[in-house]
């Protein structure tokens, strides 16, 4: 362990103090009630998508994968339901990240690390591995007298039943994964039958990997130490925001039930805490919430259930950990009643902002057509000045065919002379002087395309043109604007 020198109090004094403290292992109790029940369905219903969700079936048409949701690497697509992305419209992941981000800050304006007491991923799987600990190796006590006393034959066997039932766990979870991006049957069929490329076979031992030491060894170490989420969300925050909270007003000072007791009967008074510290002992970051907001502390409201229980078992109302702000800790002390304002302007704007971005997506989405075009201009040469005196400029133009059939379109470009001719390598069937180009169904092709205009119409040395795509016997059309380069 690392030693830093700290300055001695007196010259001839000499003493040491580590940097870092040593960690101490949490073992989570097992906790019943409201929240720890909406918990269990969160992680229910997400693990139930993650782990389902390669096995829905879409139908696209003939000659197109039939899985709902599919990141298809090598076809340069990603499939979700009836939203087909091309590479073209990556701003489309683009605009998800930023509804993603707006969204969790609008989740931490309304109740603080919401995210990470019940949605993140690596409170889910810590949830999960917990639950399987607790069926091995018992609840708190049971565990925490099984590492403390003898390393026998019982000690090893229960170690490695679980260490094995995380193992399936974490393989699940690596396996899941892979079948995102391949069809999901054809993929678990080749990994039965070791046929499957060796690509799967990395990743799945990698994810495995990572979830078995993240969520069975790290655990609270990940959100305490490696996340940077609990030092950006204070940023995001304010004094009306929901957090699991301490009500000190109501239960200092502390007194067990029997000293409590005592204390009245001396005409002292008593809080309603009874420092049982089952709120610490369910904690699975070994959170002491009495000591009001800190770091360490994931907002997962395992607490609350912890005091409510006893609470309910004294006859003593509920509610002393609770959902509260900061500015009803307050106003409690000044007598005042609570306030609650959920919105605000922070949320309201968040609100804006997620419905601006959504809508704006949706809307491109909805109103892109089943075709495009992209066009590149070479950059050297940006020209060449033929020997007649002509001018040609090169391009390589995309074409897309968004549908599952094939289609012809015709090429033209707009913006120039009349008497511009527009070339494409390995194309001489025209339709009215334009270039007419195959495109086969939900594919996109690419092609070499030269304009030449007669030097003497050339007036400016740059000018702005339209290349148009139009489908042959259709009306859809596409464009792309770029320009032509003259001496």
């Amino acid at each position: 362990m690392a030693k830093a020198f700290v300055k001695p109090s007196h010259p001839t004094d000499a003493m040491e103090e580590s940097f870092y403290q040593e960690h101490i292992k949490v073992y989570p109790a097992a906790v019943h009630g409201k929240i720890r029940n909406l918990k269990w369905t969160i992680v229910a219903i997400l693990l139930a998508v993650y782990y389902v969700m390669p096995f829905i079936r879409w139908d696209r048409g003939p000659g197109l994968p039939n899985q709902a949701v599919l990141a298809d690497l090598p076809g340069r697509r990603f499939y979700f339901f009836f939203v087909e992305i091309w590479p073209q419209e990556v701003y489309y992941f683009t605009g998800l990240l930023i509804t993603a981000a707006f969204t969790l800050f609008l989740l931490t304006a309304v109740a603080g690390r919401v995210w990470c007491g019940y949605l993140c991923w690596q409170t889910v799987w810590t949830d999960l591995f917990l639950a399987v600990e607790r069926l091995i190796e018992g609840d708190r006590r049971d565990r925490i007298k099984l590492d403390e006393g003898p390393k026998n034959g019982a000690w090893l066997g229960k170690k490695v039943t679980k260490w094995i039932a995380w193992g399936f766990i974490a393989m699940a979870t690596g396996g899941a994964w892979v079948l995102y991006f391949t069809d999901a049957p054809t993929l678990i069929k080749q990994l039965v039958t070791l046929q499957a490329p060796s690509i799967a076979y990395i990743w799945i031992g990698i994810l495995t990997f990572t979830t078995w030491f993240f969520a069975g060894y790290m655990r609270e170490q990940v959100c305490i130490y490696a996340c940077p989420w609990p030092r950006i969300q204070a940023a995001l925050t304010d004094e009306f925001a929901l957090n699991v909270t301490y009500r000190a007003d109501r239960g200092e000072p502390r007194a067990s039930v029997k000293e409590g007791k005592k204390l009245k009967a001396a005409g002292s008074e008593v809080g309603d805490c009874v420092d049982c510290y089952q709120c610490v002992a369910v904690c699975p970051t070994g959170t002491d919430i009495r000591m009001g907001s800190q770091l360490s502390c994931i907002q997962c409201g395992l607490c609350i259930d912890a005091c409510t229980t006893i609470m309910d078992k004294l006859g003593r109302p509920a509610g002393l950990i609770a959902y509260d702000t900061p500015i009803n800790f307050d106003r409690r002390k000044q007598g005042l009643a609570p306030v609650y304002r959920v919105v605000r302007p922070r949320t309201i704007l968040y609100v804006c902002l997620i419905s601006a971005v959504v809508g704006f997506m949706a809307y491109t989405f909805f109103s892109r057509g089943n075709a495009g075009v992209n066009v590149l201009h070479d950059r050297n040469p940006l020209y060449v000045q033929n020997s007649d005196g002509s001018v040609r400029n090169g391009y390589t133009v995309r074409l897309l065919n968004r549908v599952g059939h094939e289609r012809m379109f015709m090429l033209g470009v707009e913006g120039l002379p009349a008497d511009a001719k527009l070339e494409v390598v390995g194309i001489d069937q025209t339709v009215d002087g334009r270039p007419l180009i195959h495109v086969g169904a939900d594919q996109t092709r690419e092609i070499r395309a030269a304009v030449v205009v007669p030097g003497a119409e050339l007036k400016d040395k740059s000018t702005d043109v339209v290349f148009r795509l139009t489908e042959q016997g259709g009306r859809e059309t596409a464009t792309a604007k770029d320009f032509f380069k003259a001496p």
